[in-house]
């Protein structure tokens, strides 16, 4: 398990280089050009600068997240061939910067979905929070003016410039279906994969979060049948599931660390975090700790253990603690203990399997 820490830019983050460099068992960033709208080509002396900067403090960029993907190739509209087109080249840059994974998703409009960016919990911290039935009787533009209420940072999947265009992207996805997505998905990944293969780099895409249609959009990556057929449409081992214990593990349904234990050799990046899901489809974001949530955590890292990972991981979303200001979900401390902790479980298995092994030699 290689160990990667997102890391917004300078400028537009709380969170230094420096502070990541000091947490244990942290190799590289997890990044993005998140000032440029999706469908743009990422130049290359952009991602060099990054990876300079990085370099600077002993980090790769191996891992990119996000590269998103322009609206009009969801919707499979003519236009779609130069987004297509923009993507393959901004693949080729990566590439030639020493990229190895690409993080996307599929998400038609919103690329996840909360009520509550700030949600107290009984200890005083606070999370990122879904309430199942405001979702269900909400106006999408509220989610609009919960966005509005904190400027200072760029919230992936909830550019200005995307939310600027609610009401027109709602009516262009009127009658498409999700078989209508499958087959832009198809499509999409028919021209980006042999780009990827091609580059050294494997796509991996992220499942919906929440894993459920939300605003009558239609969403894809819901559960284990949705990853195998997403693995089948493409069968290559450049296109792979950035596999996120959190976004999954919202439904009850999910068995996610048997989602690891089937799809292991196709999961080049894994997004390791905890929810607690009530009864009535609520969930909120909680520390990484098994007991503190509704996912295994213990069970989910076993699996990847157990398999072999050689892939990167990542502590993602954490509570909000020790009175941090930061951006929600992504706080230092908290995403710092939840390695920690994440480590602990890797650390206690490798003692395990030398023990098992000196005892066969015996």
């Amino acid at each position: 398990m290689r160990m990667v820490f997102r890391w917004y830019g300078e400028g537009n983050d709380t969170v230094t280089l420096k502070q990541i460099r000091q947490i244990p068992g942290v190799e590289g960033i997890v990044w993005a050009l998140h000032d440029l709208p999706p469908g743009e080509v990422w130049p290359l002396e952009r991602i060099l600068e990054l990876k300079r900067q990085a370099e600077a403090y002993g980090l790769h960029i191996e891992v990119v997240e996000s590269v998103n993907v322009h609206e009009d190739i969801k919707l499979g509209l003519p236009s779609r061939e130069k987004y297509i087109e923009n993507y393959k080249r901004t693949i080729a840059n990566l590439g030639q910067a020493g990229v190895k994974v690409i993080c996307y998703n599929f998400m038609p409009v919103f690329d996840w979905i909360r009520t509550d960016l700030f949600k107290e919990l009984e200890d005083g911290s606070t999370a990122l929070f879904y309430e199942s039935a405001k979702v269900d009787g909400m106006d999408p533009m509220e989610l609009v003016r919960l966005i509005a209420e904190n400027p200072e940072f760029t919230m992936p999947g909830w550019e200005p410039e995307r939310l600027s265009r609610l009401t027109e992207l709602f009516e262009a996805y009127r009658g498409v279906t999700e078989e209508h997505l499958w087959e832009n998905l198809r499509y999409f990944l028919e021209q980006i994969i042999p780009v990827a293969e091609a580059n050294g780099i494997r796509m991996a895409i992220h499942p919906d979060d929440p894993p459920w249609p939300v605003f009558g959009l239609p969403r894809l990556m819901h559960n284990r049948d949705h990853l195998a057929r997403l693995l089948s449409l493409v069968d290559s081992p450049a296109n792979g599931i950035t596999l996120c214990s959190g976004a999954l593990g919202a439904s009850r349904d999910n068995d996610v660390a048997a989602m690891v234990r089937e799809f292991a050799d196709r999961i080049p990046f894994a997004h390791i975090r905890n929810v607690r899901v009530y009864d009535n489809g609520d969930f909120i974001e909680t520390s990484h700790r098994a007991r503190d949530g509704s996912v295994d955590i213990c069970d989910v890292v076993k699996a990847y253990h157990e398999n072999g990972f050689t892939g990167y991981a990542r502590p993602d979303h954490g509570r909000h603690i020790w009175d941090e200001k930061c951006r929600p979900g992504y706080g230092l401390y908290d995403r710092a203990l939840g390695i920690m902790y994440l480590w602990g479980i890797w650390d206690s298995l490798e003692r395990e399997k030398r023990r098992r092994e000196e005892t066969a030699a015996c």
